[in-house]
């Protein structure tokens, strides 16, 4: 993978641009509990975070039709948007990435599996979404992670070439979407430790948070 600098940044909201999945675990567990079925905490984040809810619940209801699916997804969003509504901040280093890349003119996009209304609370709340160029989510028709979808489709809304991008991720499927992009990947620790992305050639750094990242080169965009 180039050490060149990216010509364009790419994140993932849920984990990376706020450090809120433990909120969205605590909501899954309340909703398993609901529907009397069994929450294996330790295991899930790997096995669905960046899946559109319609793609994680259908394992559990193969026989349902969109609509029920769709509306068992909403009834989890609820929960988690009740409880972290009063919690959302921009995760450690994310303002002054971006202003650096805005001095830069280095476009910016979000790609997440968060429906509308969750995308609506982060951004709205933190007051980001103007800086970005474009937000990708499967509500506009795209596949979920680990499907690479959302991630060309931002490089192509932003006119960059997927090997010019970097994005950023917390979850081993978006980390692999990205792979499937052409793009490298820097592995925010939020959930996870670096040996969970190890296996990952395209993923240049891991980091806790944004502040750690001042030496790599992809990022001295000037």
């Amino acid at each position: 993978m180039t050490s060149e600098p990216a010509r364009a940044l790419i994140f993932d909201m849920d984990g990376t641009i706020v450090d809120n999945m433990r909120f969205h675990d605590d909501a899954w567990e309340r909703w398993h509990q609901s529907q009397n079925l069994a929450f294996d905490r330790a295991s899930f984040f790997s096995r669905t975070a960046g899946k559109a809810n319609t793609e994680i619940l259908s394992g559990y209801f193969p026989g349902a039709s969109l609509a029920e699916l769709e509306a068992f997804g909403l009834d989890k969003e609820e929960l988690y948007r009740d409880t972290y509504r009063p919690h959302v901040v921009a995760h450690a280093g994310l303002i002054e990435l971006m202003a650096r890349a805005e001095a830069a003119n280095v476009p910016m996009a979000v790609a997440s599996a968060a429906p509308p209304a969750n995308i609506d609370l982060v951004l709205d709340t933190l007051g980001l979404r103007s800086r970005f160029a474009t937000i990708v989510s499967p509500s506009q028709g795209f596949r979920g992670k680990p499907h690479p979808d959302m991630f060309l489709a931002a490089a192509e809304r932003m006119g960059v070439q997927p090997e010019a991008c970097l994005v950023f991720e917390d979850a081993p499927l978006g980390v692999e979407a990205a792979k499937r992009a052409g793009m490298r990947s820097v592995a925010i620790l939020t959930m996870l430790g670096a040996e969970a992305f190890a296996h990952f050639d395209n993923v240049i750094a891991s980091a806790p948070d944004f502040t750690a990242l001042d030496g790599v080169p992809a990022l001295r965009f000037v």
